[in-house]
C-alpha cells in the first residue's frame, strides 16, 4: 500500500510525534556525513529523524501519515536557481504548451484543437518550452499552417529568442499593418506588398517578440491566483520544491507580485520562491533601485517567499541578447557610468544582484566597474552576487569572478539554442558554452535551471539530462565527456548550489534533521536510468515542507487540493502542460508508438488521395484467402 495506518506501537509524546514518514526507499540525502537511508521524518515542516524503519518507528502515532515508497528513489526537493515562475503563474493557463510534444503534426493538431474552443476575442498563444529541432520534422509551422489552422482565432507562437509568428488574425488584432514602423531591434518582416506576413524577428532584441505578446487578453481577479496555483502544481510534478525568481521584462514590482504575496499569506504557495526586482523603464532604473530599497530589503519574507535582491538586469544599457542565430550585439559605449551607479547604490544598502550576461564580452566590462569599486573596498561588502547564462564566458573572467566573490548560475538555453550556436561559431565553440567544469573547477558555486519559460521549457529533467549528457533536445552532442558532469553533481547543483545563491544553505538543499522537509519521490531513479531516459523523470509525490503537493500513481489524491483550471477554456484544462512520451529505452512500446503514428500518417494520405479523386472514399476491403471458407 502507497499509505498505511500504524497502530499497536507505543504511546510517543506529541513534542516527537512526526507529521509525515516516508520509508522504504531508496533515499539520497546529499549529506555527506549521512548520504543514504530507507526513510526520512518530518514535523512542523522540517526533517526531524534520517535513517531506516527502526529510527523513524518511534515517532509514529496514529495521526502520522506514513508513506511506502515502495523502493523507488527519494532525493531532496529540486531548486531552480533560475525561473521566471512569477510571470509564468499569471499567464499559465492561457498558454498552449508545446513543451515535449514530438511531432510538428501533433502541434497543429493542438493548435487546431484549442482554436476551435477559444472563444472570441482570445488568443491561442504557444510560449516558449520547445524548439523546431524537437520535432520530427525538423522544422517550424509555416504562416500558411497557421492560418489554417486558424483561420479566425489570433494566433502568436514564440520560438526561443527568435522570432514569432502570428497568423492574419493575430496581426489584425495587435494592429500590425503595412505603416506599422520595425521597433529598434526588431523587424515586421513583410511581403512584396509591403504588408507584414506574420514572422517577427528579434534582430537582436526580443523586445518586439514580448511586446506584441503583452498585446493578448490577460487573466484577471481570482484566475491569476487560480493559474498561479496550476503552474506551482505542474512545477511540483517534477520534484521542484523550490524556485530563484530571476524577474524580468513586463514583471512590474510590486503589482505584478501580488498574487503570489496574496497566496503567500494564505499558506497556498506549494513552491518556496526567492524573487528579484527588475528595472523596467530604460532611463528611469536608479530611480527604481532608490525606491525599491526604501520598502524592502534583502531576506525579507519566510520561508516561502522572500526577496532575494536585484537584478537579472540592473540598467538596460548594459544587457546582451541570447539569439544565436543573430551576431553577438555591441553594447553601447560608456553605459558603465549607470552600471556603476546602480552597483554602488546596491552595495552601499545591502543588496546583492544577479546579471544576465550571455557573452564573456559583456561580462569583462562588468568584471571591470566590480574590480573598481573593490578597488575603493566596497564590493562585494559582504553581498551575494551572480552572473546568468555565460554561454562563452572565458578562463580569465571566471578566475576574476572567484577573486571576487561571485558566483555563477547556468540554464539549458543550449537545449534548445545549442543547433543555432553551432551554426553561428562551430561545434568547437559550442563544445564549453558555458564552460560548466571550469566554473566547478575553480570552486564556484554554480547553481542550475532552465530559464523557463519563455525560450526552455521548465521541466528540470530536461536540464539535468543536458548536464549529464551534453546533448540538445534534438539529439545533438555539444559537449564533450571533458565539459559534463556526474549525475551527483547535477543534482547537487540542482539542490544544494541553489540554497547558497540564497543564503539558505543551512536550511534547505539537503536531507538532514533540522532542515526543510523537502523532497520527490521519483517515477525512475536518476542514478540508474539510462541516460536517454533522464527527461522521461517525474516525481510521483513531492513534498514542500512536509506537506504533500503533488502526488500520482500509487499515491494520486494523497495531495493537496486546489480549485479547478479557470477559464474553462483554458489549453491547460485540455492538453495539461508538459507532454509526457514514451521512454525511449522501452523498445517496444516504441516500436508500437511509431507504429501507430505511421498507421495515421497512412489515413490520411488515404483521405487526401480520395479527395483528389485517386482512391475510392472508401476503403477498399481486404480479401485474404487464408479465411475464406
Amino acid at each position: 500500500m502507497a499509505t498505511m495506518p500504524v497502530a499497536g506501537l507505543p504511546p510517543v509524546s506529541d513534542d516527537h510525534v512526526a507529521d509525515l514518514v516516508i520509508r522504504n526507499a531508496k533515499l539520497y540525502t546529499g549529506d555527506p556525513t549521512n548520504p543514504r537511508a530507507s526513510a526520512v521524518a518530518i514535523k512542523d515542516g522540517k526533517v526531524t529523524v534520517v535513517g531506516d524503519d527502526n529510527d523513524v518507528a518511534r515517532l509514529i502515532s496514529g495521526r502520522t501519515r506514513v508513506v511506502d515508497a515502495l523502493g523507488r528513489r527519494v532525493v531532496p526537493g529540486l531548486n531552480d536557481s533560475h525561473l521566471h515562475v512569477i510571470r509564468g503563474g499569471l499567464n499559465y493557463v492561457l498558454e498552449l504548451r508545446w513543451d515535449g510534444v514530438p511531432t510538428l503534426r501533433q502541434a497543429l493538431a493542438m493548435l487546431r484543437e484549442q482554436a476551435a474552443r477559444t472563444p472570441k476575442g482570445q488568443w491561442v498563444r504557444v510560449v516558449g518550452g520547445w524548439s523546431a529541432d524537437q520535432f520530427a520534422e525538423k522544422r517550424l509551422p509555416t504562416l500558411a499552417e497557421l492560418n489554417a489552422a486558424a483561420p479566425d482565432t489570433p494566433v502568436f507562437v514564440l520560438h526561443l529568442y527568435q522570432s514569432a509568428l502570428m497568423n492574419r488574425a493575430a496581426l489584425k488584432a495587435a494592429g500590425y499593418t503595412k505603416s506599422t514602423p520595425d521597433p529598434k531591434g526588431g523587424q515586421l518582416v513583410r511581403g512584396r506588398d509591403g504588408e507584414p506576413t506574420g514572422m517577427l524577428l528579434a534582430a537582436p532584441s526580443a523586445l518586439i517578440l514580448y511586446s506584441t505578446l503583452a498585446a493578448a487578453p490577460t487573466l484577471q481577479g481570482e484566475d491569476l491566483k487560480t493559474s498561479t496555483r496550476h503552474f506551482l502544481r505542474e512545477l511540483n510534478r517534477f520534484g521542484l520544491t523550490s524556485a530563484i525568481d530571476a524577474a524580468g521584462g513586463f514583471q512590474n514590482f510590486p503589482d505584478n507580485y501580488g498574487t503570489v504575496i496574496d497566496l503567500a499569506k494564505a499558506g497556498q504557495l506549494s513552491l518556496r520562491i526567492a524573487y528579484h526586482l527588475f528595472p523596467q523603464t530604460p532611463g528611469q532604473e536608479i530611480d527604481d533601485l532608490k525606491r525599491w530599497i526604501d520598502m524592502v530589503k534583502p531576506g525579507d519574507g519566510d520561508a516561502w517567499l522572500r526577496l532575494n535582491g536585484a537584478g537579472e538586469n540592473l540598467t538596460w544599457s548594459a544587457a546582451d541578447f541570447e539569439n544565436f542565430t543573430e551576431p553577438r550585439p555591441e553594447l553601447a559605449a560608456g553605459y558603465e557610468g549607470d552600471f556603476e551607479k546602480a552597483v554602488r547604490l546596491l552595495t552601499e544598502n545591502g543588496w546583492g544582484f544577479r546579471l544576465h550576461a550571455t557573452y564573456d564580452e559583456t561580462i569583462r566590462r562588468d568584471l571591470a566597474v566590480f574590480e573598481k569599486l573593490a578597488a575603493e573596498g566596497l564590493f562585494p561588502a559582504g553581498n551575494r552576487w551572480l552572473f546568468d547564462h555565460a554561454e562563452t564566458v572565458s578562463g580569465e573572467s571566471l578566475d576574476r569572478v572567484a577573486a571576487l566573490g561571485g558566483a555563477m548560475s547556468v540554464q539549458n538555453r543550449m537545449s534548445f539554442q545549442g543547433e543555432a550556436f553551432v551554426r553561428r561559431y562551430g561545434a568547437a565553440a559550442a563544445a564549453d558554452a558555458p564552460p560548466v567544469r571550469a566554473m566547478l573547477e575553480r570552486g564556484l558555486t554554480v547553481g542550475a535551471g532552465t530559464d523557463a519559460t519563455r525560450v526552455s521549457s521548465y521541466n528540470p529533467w530536461v536540464a539535468l539530462h543536458w548536464l549529464v549528457s551534453g546533448r540538445t533536445i534534438g539529439d545533438l552532442t555539444i559537449y564533450p565527456p571533458e565539459n559534463r558532469v556526474s549525475r551527483e553533481t547535477a543534482l547537487t547543483m540542482y539542490t544544494q548550489a541553489g540554497a547558497k545563491l540564497t543564503g539558505e544553505q543551512d536550511v534547505k538543499g539537503i536531507l538532514k534533521p533540522g532542515f526543510y522537509g523537502d523532497l520527490a519521490v521519483l517515477s525512475d531513479d536518476f542514478f540508474t536510468v539510462p541516460e536517454q531516459d533522464i527527461p522521461h523523470i517525474e516525481s510521483l509525490l513531492t513534498v514542500t515542507g512536509g506537506r504533500i503537493v503533488y502526488a500520482a500513481a500509487e499515491y494520486e489524491g494523497l495531495d493537496e487540493s486546489i480549485p479547478a483550471i479557470s477559464p474553462a477554456w483554458s489549453p491547460v484544462a485540455h492538453y495539461g502542460g508538459y507532454q509526457a512520451t514514451v521512454k525511449p529505452s522501452i523498445s517496444g512500446a516504441r516500436q508500437a508508438e511509431l507504429l501507430g503514428q505511421a498507421v495515421a500518417e497512412s489515413e490520411q494520405h488515404r483521405h487526401w488521395r480520395a479527395q483528389r479523386g485517386f482512391a475510392p472514399e472508401a476503403p477498399t476491403e481486404i480479401f485474404d484467402t487464408c479465411f475464406v471458407l
